[in-house]
């Protein structure tokens, strides 16, 4: 018996074929096209470039699973982006990315009705663009507002108008009152439905008899409710326990707590993500590994690193950023980058920069417990960072606790984890 993990993202697809004791048997992937961008932040893909690839994929990860019973398969995608869609899932026209920006007077139309904490606020949320949606295609009937992963999943039991707690909370789902809130109904969403959301993992039915026959998989084939990607990388280190956190170190540094209650501070773009009883609570730094590669290539990083003492500081005070403005841990728009002075040694340098990304993981923290969420007990790296043994040294003696990378970071894995626990 095995399991498949769908993980739809940016630039590429990936599936994974993992077998209950949690090996991986296979693996398959594909690219998708490049985003087209637009004017005034628009950030665009077409939902049939999606559908293409994940079949591509799955059709490939058939051949490598001979032999094996494949029983259910969960996906994950990206978290805000969106597309509307007629009930038979016909898309209206493109689909909105994650970092569309463009939806600016719907946010503000949202703010007025919105509560404070609420996740759907601002222009990059997913109910600003499904309303900027609205006004640009203008539907006429009834119209299903969807996510990547709704709509995808859709697409494999042939029945749309799903969602679950993850994708939802940015359209506003209340992941405390496990509804949709009564301040939407001031929106006038209509001719717009919003989803039926259920927890991550759900079974949604089986997969659509023609798909199955078109790609070869098992006619019998469970189709779960998935989740979004960041939220599929935690499932995949295994940080199940309250107090359990989860570092990434990838182009921004962004941190994860396992949590008995939820946190939120929009100020700081601190949410919570609903996880069976308990709760993951996260915030995101504008630092991290894009401020590496704006001086080192991947090469000098790996031969710079390994000439670091990581028990030594490095006498310097940076507060490494690409731009001027921070949100978390600290809330400044105007905050500007510290990297000088520069000094002479590029291993001086390169030891500054990755002690002051870990001071400001350590100041992410402790502004999260300030905030409500539990002292971190350890911590589990993912990212292109994990990979840094140094820097991992380094950042569990400025942190004082014990750091290491996780064992599996793929959020393939993650939505297939997910999977194996239904």
């Amino acid at each position: 018996m095995a399991v498949i993990g769908l993980d739809v993202g940016t630039s590429g697809c990936r599936a994974l074929a993992v077998a209950a004791d949690g090996a991986t048997l296979a693996e398959a992937q594909a690219e998708l096209p490049a985003s087209k961008t637009a004017d005034a932040g628009g950030v665009e893909q077409q939902p049939q470039d999606w559908w293409r690839a994940v079949q591509t994929v799955l059709s490939d990860l058939v051949v490598r699973c001979t032999g094996w019973r494949l029983t259910a398969l969960c996906l994950d995608a990206t978290s805000a982006t969106v597309l509307l869609c007629d009930t038979q899932g016909q898309p209206l026209g493109p689909a909105l990315m994650y970092n569309d920006s463009r939806a600016l007077e719907a946010a503000a139309l949202i703010d007025r009705f919105a509560p404070p904490e609420s996740p759907a606020r601002g222009a990059s949320s997913s109910l600003a663009k499904l309303l900027h949606l609205r006004a640009q295609l203008r539907p006429r009937e009834t119209t299903l507002a969807l996510h990547q992963a709704d709509w995808l999943t859709g697409c494999l039991t042939g029945r749309f108008g799903s969602s679950d707690w993850h994708n939802s909370l940015k359209a506003g789902f209340d992941p405390q009152t496990l509804s949709w809130p009564s301040w939407l109904d001031a929106l006038d969403l209509a001719p717009l439905h919003l989803p039926r959301v259920v927890a991550p993992g759900t079974d949604l039915g089986p997969i659509a008899p023609e798909v199955a026959a078109a790609i070869g998989l098992p006619a019998d084939l469970r189709i779960l409710a998935g989740t979004t990607d960041s939220t599929a990388a935690v499932l995949a280190t295994g940080a199940l326990t309250p107090g359990t956190a989860v570092t990434s170190l990838g182009s921004t540094l962004v941190l994860k707590i396992l949590s008995d209650r939820p946190v939120v501070a929009p100020e700081y773009g601190v949410y919570s993500h609903r996880l069976e009883a308990g709760w993951l609570v996260g915030g995101a730094s504008n630092s991290g590994g894009a401020v590496l590669k704006q001086f080192f290539t991947p090469q000098a990083l790996q031969s710079l690193s390994a000439a670091i003492d990581p028990n030594r500081d490095s006498g310097l005070d940076y507060y490494p950023l690409c731009g001027s403005g921070e949100r978390f841990p600290v809330n400044d728009a105007t905050l500007a980058p510290r990297m000088q002075p520069r000094p002479a040694s590029d291993v001086q340098f390169l030891h500054g920069l990755l002690e002051g990304i870990a001071r400001i993981e350590r100041a992410g923290y402790a502004r999260l417990r300030a905030l409500g969420a539990p002292a971190p007990q350890r911590i589990l790296t993912i990212g292109g960072g994990a990979g840094n043994a140094v820097w991992t040294r380094l950042r569990a003696r400025l942190l004082g606790i014990p750091v290491e990378p996780a064992r599996q970071q793929q959020a393939a894995y993650g939505a297939a984890r997910l999977a194996l626990e239904r």
